[in-house]
């Protein structure tokens, strides 16, 4: 761990300097406390740094938990084993789960599925569900629907060759029309002001606009992780189908089940203080405390459990992070290196996914290790199958 200042620690040991530059732009606002907590993997983000952990005091910064709100993973190991895969056309279980699960952005349910309705219920009886409905009436068909950027679905395989169900995934349309909504209103009550940067615009607890975002954001947050559920549910119907020609009937069991957000604030107590904690990139690491750390695509995943490291406010890493821009990533690698690098996995072979190539994202090995105080390992994880949108 780096101390940078007595506001801001580090736990990378790959950071860019205009990285560095804009956490403690961030770290630097008046209600951070005691210190923010930069993991492994940060790298530059619109306002305040992906992979950072932001402890505030009476206040909330909308653009420092992002557009993605409750972005996060979930994963199920089953009673399957990599024997069960091989001799298998896996390309054709790729393409059931393409169709069971709407893909990319923008594409969503054509109707309401009966295991959605369900959530949909639960939604609705929420609140924050009429700021739903006002930004976006179609948010029910949104529910089982992945995205796109580097959410991904995949099968995976363990160190024991058990096999594991794996998907990342956020609160899509819906969740970036609400934080959208509340960045805005944040932008405008602090006009005038002098920032450090436009998206460090704030909303002060106490206010009936702190309010809006609070009950937004927990809405958003839960939308996503059913999201995710409503995805595993459809990942897992399509394993059954697919393994069902070698007489096998029976359901996928689910022997163990992680779920994490990796990008939400919650209300949490550190260093003996009450605050409002944003973790932009990073999962949650208590002690005991199971979580998922994926790699790039085509790099290994990891299934931790927390150490409860108090400096960094029991955070860990939330993925490889990136370490070039979309844009760049486009311009150095080619397509050819992409399917060398991609074989053995049954993928969606198409040059859309050139910006998520394994190197355009730091070494997933480096992070695990800048990482190994804060989480332990339990499980690796090695994709067969995965599933993008482009």
């Amino acid at each position: 761990m780096e101390k940078i200042s007595d506001r801001l620690l580090n736990w990378a040991s790959i950071l860019e300097p205009t990285t560095r530059m804009q956490a403690e732009r961030t770290a630097s606002m008046p209600f951070i406390h005691p210190h923010m907590a930069l993991m492994p993997d940060a790298h530059l983000g619109l306002g305040a740094t992906v992979g950072s952990v932001i402890p505030t005091d009476r206040a909330i910064i909308p653009a420092a938990v992002g557009v993605d709100i409750g972005c996060g993973m979930m994963a199920v190991r089953t009673q399957f084993t990599g024997d069960d895969l091989r001799g298998r056309n896996l390309a054709t279980l790729h393409g059931q789960v393409s169709r069971a699960v709407p893909l990319s952005a923008g594409r969503y349910n054509r109707k309401l599925r009966e295991t959605a309705a369900a959530r949909v219920e639960e939604l609705r009886d929420l609140p924050g569900a009429a700021q739903a409905d006002g930004v976006a009436h179609n948010w029910p068909l949104q529910l089982g629907s992945l995205g796109s950027g580097n959410h991904f679905i995949e099968v995976c395989l363990d160190e024991d060759d058990r096999v594991w169900l794996f998907l990342h995934s956020g609160s899509r349309g819906i969740g970036n029309r609400l934080a959208s909504k509340h960045i805005r209103v944040a932008q405008d009550r602090c006009a005038g002001m002098d920032l450090p940067d436009r998206d460090l615009a704030y909303l002060e607890e106490g206010t009936a606009e702190f309010d809006a975002y609070i009950e937004a954001l927990h809405w958003a947050q839960r939308f996503a992780a059913l999201n995710r559920e409503e995805m595993m549910d459809r990942l897992a119907e399509q394993v059954s189908r697919f393994l069902g020609g070698r007489g096998r009937t029976e359901e996928v069991h689910r022997a163990q089940v992680v779920q994490c957000h990796h990008n939400y604030t919650e209300r949490e107590t550190h260093y003996g203080t009450e605050v409002w904690l944003s973790r932009k990139g990073a999962i949650s690491a208590r002690a005991g405390e199971w979580g998922l750390i994926p790699g790039s695509m085509g790099a290994a995943s990891y299934v931790v459990v927390g150490k409860g490291n108090v400096e960094s406010l029991m955070s860990a890493p939330h993925g490889a992070g990136r370490n070039h821009s979309r844009g760049a990533a486009r311009r150095m690698f080619t397509r050819a290196d992409l399917d060398r690098r991609m074989k053995g996995i049954a993928w969606g072979h198409s040059d859309a996914f050139l910006d998520e190539h394994p190197d355009a994202y730091k070494p997933i090995d480096q992070v695990m290790s800048d990482a190994s105080d804060l989480v332990e390992v339990r499980h690796t994880l090695r994709q067969v199958v995965n599933v993008k949108g482009d």
